[in-house]
C-alpha cells in the first residue's frame, strides 16, 4: 500500500512536532540539511553501516550529533529501517512492535513493513504489541525526519523496549536477527546518555558507554548499566543493536561524535549527553589471511593434555547442570599438576557467554580449570547462569597463564603475545592476549581498555601509582 493510500486511522500521528522539532516541513528540511553540512567528511565510515546509534532529544540540543550518525548512510540504500527505542512513558516486559500501517511526520508518511512486523509478533512472549508504548513516545519519532531526508523511500519496523535487562536484549536480538537476516535492513538504536549531572561527572559516565561501544562489548555495557557505573536512557536499544550486529557478522562499532546539552545552552551545571555511533563490518585488508591469527605462547601442552582439560570443563559443567557431584578425573600428567593461573571462556553462537579466571598460580592447573569451568558457566555476574538448553551450543576456550611481570616501559608489551593486568589502589582489571587481537587494538588502545576494565580513567596507565603487569597465555 502506498503511503498516501493508508487510512488516517491506521497512521501514527506525530506527537512532538512543534516541540522537539519544527512542524514546518520547509524549515525542518532546511534545518536537517544544515546539520548534515556541518559533518566533516573525515567522520564518515567507508563501509556500509549495519546499524546506527543516534540521540533522541530536541533537535536544538541533539540534532547536530544525530546528523553525524545519519550522514553515514547518505548515498546508501536500505529497503527497511528497524528502530529500537526506549519507553519513557510506559513500563512493560520485553519489547513492543507497533501495528500501525504508517508513521506521519511533517515530511510525509513512512509506511510500516507489515510483512516483517507480522513475522516478529508472536514469535516470543517478549515481543508483543503494547499500544501504550507507542502513543506518546518521542524517542522513535524524532529519528524519522532524518531518515526521510537521507533515504526518501523506505519502510519502518517500529520497536519500543520496556525491559532493558541483558536477558531481554539477548532474546530479542536473537529473534530479530533470525527474522531480518535475509532482508536489506538498517538497525537504529535511539538513545541519549547521562542526564543532568555536572559536566565532569557526565563526561566520565558517558565515556564508559563510548568505550563499551568502541570495544563492541554489549555485555560489558549491560554490566556497567546494571551496576550504575554509567547511564543511557536507551541502553537496551544500544545493547540489542550491538548484539544484532554481531549476529549479522558486524565486527566493529565506533562512536563518531559526542557532545552534551551544555555545548548548546552554555550551562554545564547539569547536562545531557549525546553520542552518534556506527555498527559495521570491516573487511580484512589482507584477504589471503583467512586463518585466525595465533595469540599468546606455546607452553608445551600436548594434544592429549589439552583434550583432558577440555573434558574437565565440559563434564564439570554438564554434571552441575544435571545436579550431580563434580566429577573426578585421573590426571597423570606432571604438566597439569603444576600450579598455574588459568581462564575458562565460554562462547555461544560467536558471542561471549561467560569468562572467569584465577590469576594466582596457587593450585594445580587441572583443579584450577575445574573451578573456573563452574565460575564461567554459573558465576559470571554479566550473564545469567548457563541453562541446560544452551549447553550443546557452547564453545570452550582455555587460557593457561604464564607468571606475571611488572613493567615500567610499555614498549615491552607485544600485542598478540601479552595480556595486561592493571592495579591502582583497590582497583584492578585484566584483559587476555586474545582480546587485543580480536579487536585490532594497538598498544596504547590495549592499555586504555585495560584501565577501563579496572574501573579507571583510560589514561590511568600513565599515572605513577598505577602498576602494570604483563603476562602471556597458551590459548586453545
Amino acid at each position: 500500500m502506498k503511503p498516501n493510500a493508508i487510512p488516517e486511522k491506521d497512521i501514527r500521528q506525530p506527537v512532538v512536532a512543534g516541540s522537539f522539532y519544527t512542524a514546518n516541513p520547509e524549515a525542518l528540511a532546511q534545518e536537517i540539511k544544515g546539520y548534515f553540512n556541518n559533518v566533516p567528511d573525515g567522520h564518515i565510515i567507508s563501509e556500509k553501516p549495519i546499524g546506527l546509534i543516534a540521540p533522541h532529544a530536541g533537535y536544538l540540543y541533539s540534532g547536530q550529533v544525530a546528523a553525524f550518525a545519519y550522514k553515514q548512510i547518505v548515498g546508501r540504500h536500505y529497503e527497511t529501517i528497524m528502530i529500537l527505542a526506549p519507553s519513557h512513558r510506559a513500563y512493560f516486559p520485553g519489547a513492543s512492535v507497533d501495528t500501525k500501517k504508517g508513521y506521519r511526520t511533517p515530511l510525509g508518511i513512512v509506511p510500516v513493513a507489515h510483512e516483517i512486523v507480522n513475522q516478529i509478533i508472536g514469535k516470543t512472549s517478549l515481543i508483543t504489541h503494547y499500544p501504550q508504548a507507542h502513543i506518546q513516545e518521542h524517542s522513535l519519532e524524532v529519528q524519522l525526519p532524518f531518515l526521510q531526508t537521507v533515504l526518501k523511500d523506505f519502510k519502518l519496523i517500529p520497536i519500543v523496549m520496556g525491559d532493558q535487562a541483558i536477558e531481554t536484549c539477548e532474546a530479542v536480538a536473537r529473534l530479530l536477527s533470525d527474522v531480518i537476516k535475509t532482508h536489506d535492513i538498517l538497525i537504529v538504536a535511539s538513545s541519549d546518555l547521562s542526564h543532568y549531572h555536572p559536566q565532569n561527572m557526565a563526561q566520565d559516565l558517558d565515556q564508559k558507554v563510548i568505550d563499551r561501544i568502541n570495544a563492541f562489548d554489549p555485555h560489558g555495557l549491560a554490566f556497567d548499566i546494571k551496576l550504575h557505573k554509567t547511564e543511557a536512557c536507551g541502553g537496551g536499544p544500544i545493547i540489542t543493536a550491538l548484539l544484532i550486529g554481531k549476529h549479522l557478522r558486524a565486527n566493529k562499532a565506533k562512536v563518531v561524535k559526542y557532545a552534551n546539552s551544555g555545548d548548546v545552552s552554555g550551562d554545564y551545571s547539569g547536562v545531557v549527553g549525546y553520542a552518534a555511533g556506527v555498527i559495521y563490518k570491516e573487511e580484512k585488508k589482507d584477504a589471503k589471511k583467512t586463518e585466525k591469527k595465533a595469540v599468546g605462547v606455546d607452553l608445551g601442552l600436548n594434544e592429549k593434555e589439552k583434550e583432558l582439560l577440555y573434558r574437565i570443563v565440559k563434564e564439570t559443567i554438564k554434571n552441575h547442570l544435571e545436579g550431580k557431584p563434580t566429577p573426578t578425573f585421573q590426571v597423570d600428567s606432571s604438566t597439569l599438576q603444576e600450579p598455574r593461573g588459568a581462564f575458562v571462556s565460554l562462547h555461544k553462537e560467536g558471542m561471549l557467554r561467560g569468562c572467569i579466571g584465577h590469576i594466582r598460580a596457587d593450585h594445580p592447573l587441572h583443579e584450577n580449570i575445574k573451578d573456573m569451568a563452574i565460575a564461567a558457566a554459573f558465576e559470571d555476574p554479566r550473564f545469567p547462569p548457563l541453562s541446560r538448553k544452551e549447553f550443546d551450543k557452547i564453545d570452550i576456550e582455555i587460557s593457561v597463564l604464564t607468571p606475571f611481570e611488572k613493567i615500567t616501559d610499555i614498549n615491552a608489551i607485544e600485542v598478540g603475545k601479552h595480556g595486561l593486568y592493571m592495579v591502582k589502589g583497590f582497583y584492578s582489571g585484566l584483559l587476555l592476549p586474545q582480546v587485543a587481537t580480536e579487536y585490532g587494538w594497538d598498544r596504547v588502545t590495549f592499555l586504555e581498555h585495560t584501565c577501563n576494565k579496572a574501573g579507571l580513567s583510560k589514561d590511568a596507565w600513565k599515572e605513577k601509582d598505577t602498576e602494570i603487569y604483563l603476562f602471556s597465555a597458551d590459548v586453545f
